[in-house]
């Protein structure tokens, strides 16, 4: 393992960023689909909560060796970058036809915001209003 990938970490990172390839892939497919943008967003969030955490776990775990080693840092950004650059793909059109009063770049920011605070609270157990927020968002997309 160390010939390879020099560390434990090294190993984990890399197998972050082939496993987010892989799951980028699957929401760009997603969200170049021909149905309405709430069914999109209707997948997205199932994918969100559904009950395999395992990347989440790896991410988080990651994002918090990354605070003190800048290649880590590096590394994890350009994950991040490339979940961004499929949100803003995918958001471009329905922020246009939805009408939604900030710059595109606020709203995938807002979006992947909500998305890691999901995340972090599943991880700690915790699910109050996730529910709700989530029928809320789905009756504003459908109205």
């Amino acid at each position: 393992m160390h010939y390879y990938f020099g560390s434990n970490e090294n190993l984990l990172v890399r197998a972050l960023e082939r496993f987010t390839q892989r799951l980028t892939v699957r929401q760009r497919e997603l969200y170049a689909g021909d149905e309405p943008f709430v069914e999109k967003w209707r997948t997205a969030m199932r994918y969100l909560v559904s009950e395999d955490t395992t990347y989440e776990k790896v991410w988080l775990e990651l994002q918090a060796l990354a605070w003190n080693d800048a290649g880590f840092r590096a590394r994890l950004a350009e994950v991040n970058a490339e979940w961004r650059a499929v949100l803003t793909e995918a958001f471009r059109e329905p922020h246009r036809e939805l009408g939604v009063e900030m710059p595109l770049e606020a709203l995938v920011a807002l979006v992947m915001t909500f998305n890691l605070g999901i995340i972090v609270e599943r991880l700690g157990d915790v699910h109050d209003g996730h529910a709700e927020l989530l029928d809320w968002i789905d009756g504003w997309l459908s109205s």
